[in-house]
């Protein structure tokens, strides 16, 4: 099941379908419309958060789902599926892949990265594992906490590296060379030149979210050409 759902998301495009309450998109209807769009435009993947969009979305749209589940807590950096806990109710929801927080940071209840991992493959074998890291050292962190792929998700939303806008292609390739799990990109792609570039660089695959499910940030970027 793994192989073929890594096969499955190879050399296509994943498309991220998120909204935070208080963003005029947000609400589990819209990302399920957002999601079987992706599907008939030729998306290999979605990647979704919350169980209740993941599960609504898996009823409409059949692409293989990275499940997360982003939760703030006080005192605490890492947001992207915290805790095993979150994690299950984003396999238990549907998801195909599971993606956490990648980097050493400190989670709630003093779990660490390795401990959830490990719980996810004894319990969930069939369930990828996917690592959002922000730069080289998590990524060879995370391998070797047993995560089956890492992405570029968080690189320049740690101050550890890079800034939080602009496309770093380059550290796809620096990532790539010091792993040997597959390395998804995702972040600040905004083209299908940079799309292009990303697997250039050597992705497994690509994950693309603002750029096609975020219409205000769109909108926006046509009035600033105008004023500009």
């Amino acid at each position: 099941m793994k192989e073929k759902v890594l096969n499955y998301i190879k050399g296509g495009l994943i498309v991220s379908c998120q909204a935070r309450k208080g963003w005029p998109m947000y609400g589990t209807d819209i990302m399920v419309a957002f999601a079987k769009a992706a599907q008939q435009g030729g998306a290999v993947g979605i990647r979704a958060t919350e169980p209740e969009n993941i599960s609504a979305i898996k009823k409409e749209v059949n692409l293989p789902m990275i499940g997360i589940y982003k939760q703030w807590f006080d005192n605490y950096e890492v947001y992207i599926t915290p805790t095993y806990e979150s994690a299950e109710s984003v396999i238990k929801a549907g998801a195909d892949i599971v993606a956490i927080d990648g980097t050493n940071r400190r989670r709630p209840g003093e779990e660490t990265l390795e401990d959830i991992i490990e719980k996810i493959h004894v319990n969930y074998p069939e369930i990828i594992v996917m690592a959002d890291c922000d730069g080289v050292e998590s990524a060879k962190y995370s391998e070797k906490c047993g995560a089956d792929i890492v992405s570029t998700t968080l690189v320049g939303y740690t101050n550890r590296i890079g800034e939080k806008t602009g496309f770093n292609s380059g550290i796809i390739s620096e990532i790539k060379k010091n792993v040997s799990v597959p390395v998804i990109a995702e972040g600040h792609i905004s083209t299908p030149e940079e799309l292009i570039e990303a697997y250039e660089k050597g992705a497994f695959s690509v994950v693309v979210g603002t750029a096609i499910t975020r219409p205000e940030i769109i909108t926006k970027k046509f009035v600033d050409s105008l004023e500009k």
